[in-house]
């Protein structure tokens, strides 16, 4: 990513924090929308995990600049989300949902350089999880 691509995906994040709440209920019913065999992966009351998802990624906008910093955590989630059923597969079908739900967030100010920006985001970040959860276990089966 470039230092300008990070610059847009930070100060558009600093739109949706004020409306996380309301963004992470729209993640969420979309993705229950598209993908509706995930639910079975998460919890009846959602409130909990609508919190962990802005948190996450609060953390991972915010060390967009500094990606070492955040690699560690992001590696014990795809982990994480191994044991909860995740497969890599799913990784492509929840990024979708997040475009779909920052535009719909940003409105107006979802230009198409800032998709591409959040598209390039999420493709380091998730191609680093992926790698991270399922080239492990493949290591392992060794």
């Amino acid at each position: 990513m470039t230092p300008q691509q990070i610059a847009l995906v930070q100060q558009s994040f600093s739109k949706v924090a004020p409306i996380s709440e309301a963004a992470s209920k729209l993640f969420y019913d979309r993705l229950f929308e598209v993908a509706p065999s995930v639910r079975a992966m998460f919890p009846e009351d959602m409130t909990e995990q609508r919190k962990k998802l802005m948190g996450m990624l609060a953390a991972v906008v915010n060390g967009l600049s500094n990606l070492e910093t955040i690699l560690p955590a992001a590696s014990a989630l795809a982990k994480r989300h191994v044991a909860y059923g995740a497969k890599a597969e799913h990784y492509p079908v929840v990024g979708a949902t997040l475009l779909w739900t920052l535009e719909k967030g940003l409105g107006e100010a979802w230009t198409p350089e800032l998709a591409a920006a959040w598209t390039d985001a999420y493709g380091v970040l998730s191609g680093y999880m992926i790698s991270e959860a399922y080239g492990a276990q493949a290591q392992a089966a060794e």
